[in-house]
């Protein structure tokens, strides 16, 4: 019996050491990863889509990707899963946090919530472990496309939710028992996840009808109204969120979820953030620093940062003037905390732009005289656009940082989807943006059309040409064949998907927000 037991206890500790290898930070929200010297990479892929489906890739990266060519890489792709969903477009995606090495191993699943204009939000399971091919041997499914394809019937359908009552514009998990909701009947409701019920319900004003802004698809006397989006503060007791028709930014406290404040927007902070005298001037994108001492309000075709007194520190106008759809904070490296947090952007025109919000040019003496003192951002580097061939609309990205190895810098793996249904990995070393990133734009305002090297791409915009370096190395290409809206992907697990099924409940765990009746929503 003695050695029974201490081999059961060596096993325990050795799966227990290989579900830590894909523990996510819970501060940053960053997926990291760190697996042995030969094991590869998985990463899950979910798509959403016009065509009403939620559609699941694995891709599989060799573990050697920081030594080897781009040329000798190879990235196997397989369909996971093909769910239809909803009956409508598919406007948002949002994954719960994975597992630490401290949760159970029958707790090793994640909650996939997709939200649509048919005013539902559909709940799924997901496997935070790749599927066991070889204990049990399944037939192969065929695949009109010829595409691999392996199934996991851990993947399954939880059900749907229907307290909104209109189009669903945003998700988060802030933990795994919560899950927010945002829509355009001017609502954001807090619910468990142990049994699916709404704790509260946060009200924002409708706005007041002031002219018709351009664009605007609200019937003959009605008022353009919704969330566009929210972001949750770390410390999960503050929250910010824009709306439609409102040129301003709201904060809530989570704690009593009431309104704690309203900041609104100036004539001059909007025309330094590209928006016109047509534009109507509300935000569309918002998102936190991993240390919360900032955030960043995307606009249609530029952002404004802000510190934590609401005052703009920098701005961000892309060169040439283009369209923005997502936007993401890099957190740093564990083991860089010194490194400023970095700003991704991705944009109409096919590429992500990079910034750093602690580097910032004074604004030019045309600028001081019209009262604009806010600082501009240049970019460190670009990743996609016509230089790599892509021309299509990057709707969303998700970034994963995989941990560094031994005499080895940290580096990411950027996944971006295309409106045109192409999912595109792309490999990125730390370093080629904190490195060196800052050298070309220091004659960005200089009208010269030299570069620094090969890689630089001369972008030239009102007469200025401005060199931005290209980074990051495209690691393979996959074609959906639907035209994607939103993205969502984490690193899987680094062992085989053998375990029993996990309950539909999760545990509750640190989130202190949203109080019932005077007393914590935990202890109901």
């Amino acid at each position: 019996m003695g050695k029974r037991k201490r081999g059961l206890g060596e096993h325990e500790g050795t799966a227990q050491e290989r579900h830590k290898h894909a523990a996510p930070d819970r501060k940053t929200g960053v997926h990291t990863a760190s697996s042995g010297p030969n094991s590869p990479t998985v990463i899950q892929i979910v798509t959403g889509s016009y065509e009403k489906v939620l559609h699941g890739i694995t891709a599989t990266i060799p573990q050697s990707v920081n030594q080897a060519e781009e040329d000798h890489l190879h990235v196997q792709f397989a369909d996971t899963f093909l769910f239809a969903a909803h009956s409508s477009a598919i406007r948002c995606l949002a994954l719960s946090p994975q597992s630490t090495a401290t949760d159970a191993p029958q707790s090793q699943k994640v909650i996939l919530a997709s939200g649509s204009t048919d005013e539902r939000i559909n709940l799924y399971h997901i496997s935070a472990s790749p599927p066991s091919v070889q204990k049990v041997k399944r037939p192969s499914i065929p695949s009109l496309a010829g595409n691999n394809v392996t199934e996991n019937p851990k993947n399954r359908e939880l059900g749907s939710l229907i307290h909104h009552s209109s189009s669903v514009s945003a998700l988060y998990f802030p933990t795994r028992s919560k899950l927010l909701s945002a829509a355009e009947d001017n609502t954001i409701a807090v619910t468990r996840t142990r049994d699916w019920t709404v704790l509260s319900t946060i009200k924002a004003p409708i706005p007041k009808a002031i002219g018709r802004p351009s664009g605007d698809t609200a019937p003959p006397g009605g008022t353009p109204a919704g969330v566009n989006d929210f972001a949750v503060h770390p410390s999960m007791k503050l929250m910010i969120s824009v709306g439609k028709g409102e040129k301003c930014m709201r904060l809530w406290n989570l704690v009593t979820g009431k309104k704690a404040g309203v900041l609104s927007f100036e004539r001059e902070l909007l025309q330094s953030a590209g928006e016109g005298k047509w534009s109507s001037g509300e935000g569309k994108k918002l998102e936190w620093n991993s240390k919360g001492d900032e955030f960043v309000v995307g606009f249609e075709k530029g952002a404004v940062v802000f510190g934590m007194d609401s005052k703009p520190k920098c701005r961000i106008l892309p060169s040439p003037s283009t369209k923005i759809h997502q936007l993401h904070y890099l957190a740093p490296a564990e083991n860089s905390e010194e490194t400023p947090d970095l700003l991704a952007i991705s944009t109409e025109d096919g590429r992500i732009l990079f910034y750093s919000t602690k580097i910032a040019a004074p604004p030019a003496q045309e600028e001081q005289q019209a009262k604009s003192v806010i600082a501009t951002c240049e970019p460190l580097g670009q990743l996609g656009g016509h230089a790599s061939g892509v021309a299509n609309r990057i709707k969303d990205f998700e970034v994963l940082r995989l941990s560094a190895e031994a005499n080895s810098s940290s580096s990411l793996i950027i996944v971006t989807g295309c409106s045109d249904g192409s999912i595109r990995l792309w490999w990125l070393n730390d370093s080629e943006l904190t490195g060196n990133g800052h050298k070309n734009v220091e004659s960005s305002g200089k009208d010269s059309g030299e570069t620094d090297g090969s890689n630089n791409n001369v972008i030239e915009s009102n007469g200025i040409k401005s060199p931005i370096r290209q980074v990051s190395r495209l690691l393979g290409t996959y074609e959906t064949g639907n035209r994607i809206t939103c993205l969502k992907a984490f690193i899987m697990l680094g062992v085989p998907d053998g375990m029993d099924d996990v309950q539909q409940g999760v545990p509750d765990d640190e989130f202190n927000g949203i109080q019932e009746n005077g007393e914590d929503s935990e202890s109901s």
